[in-house]
């Protein structure tokens, strides 16, 4: 789970552990998850790219990609460091909006003031140089011209974001809504320590010791996730 860009389904797990109950396997995942994030951790810093997109399916009757009301799919805010042309830490939240309140507060939370933000030129990102940041907003081309090879203004962070979705797809076949967060908290954990998996082993086992219990029935209904810090 901490040293494969892939991570691990509860279905393998339990099959390789030899469990009677795959629901044994899905908690104890779930419960490294929850240990992901250290609250101490640095915030990102520097030059760094945000974007927010969609996890979830194509859903028809919708009227726009900004419409909100009756949507299935979850809303999601990604921020990446730029290291030249290579990629640093990541993070990702779910949010409830797009208002320009909600974004700053994540970025607030998660970037440290100074930092030099590249978005689109949407007006959701506006208030972020009165926030502390330095804001770098450029005009994105349409999502139709991007398919045909028009270069993004955030592309580490669209980077980021193909991975996630690809990463969700590939090992399990979607997750439901309420337990996205930890999800996006599996995602980045492992993101950030890519370079140096066996640390990340270590790094969890740590988390995981000083975490406290979360039992299974608040799991189960991502009880315990209830209107979430904006944090990971």
């Amino acid at each position: 789970m901490a040293t494969d860009k892939r991570g691990i389904s509860a279905l393998l797990l339990q099959r390789q552990l030899a469990m009677r109950r795959y629901e044994t396997a899905w908690m104890m995942l779930h419960k490294f998850r929850r240990a992901m994030v250290n609250l101490a951790r640095e915030p990102l810093q520097g030059e760094v790219e945000v974007a927010d997109t969609w996890v979830g399916g194509p859903q028809a009757g919708l009227r726009g990609s900004r419409q909100l009301k009756g949507r299935k799919a979850a809303l999601v805010i990604v921020a990446v460091e730029k290291r030249g042309r290579a990629t640093g830490r990541a993070r990702m939240a779910v949010i409830p909006d797009f208002k320009a309140v909600t974004l700053t507060t994540f970025l607030k939370q998660n970037v440290a003031p100074g930092s030099t933000l590249y978005t689109d030129g949407l007006k959701r990102f506006t208030g972020l140089q009165e926030a502390g940041f330095k804001h770098v907003p450029r005009n994105q081309p349409l999502r139709s011209d991007l398919s045909k090879g028009a270069k993004s203004v955030v592309p580490l962070a669209d980077r980021a974001i193909g991975n996630l979705q690809q990463w969700l797809i590939g090992t399990y076949h979607g997750v439901s809504r309420d337990q996205l967060q930890v999800y996006l908290d599996e995602f980045v954990f492992r993101h950030n320590r890519r370079r140096l998996p066996m640390a990340a082993f270590q790094t969890l086992l740590g988390l995981g010791s000083g975490h406290k219990p979360t039992p299974y029935n608040l799991i189960r209904g991502a009880a315990d996730l209830s209107n979430p810090p904006i944090h990971s």
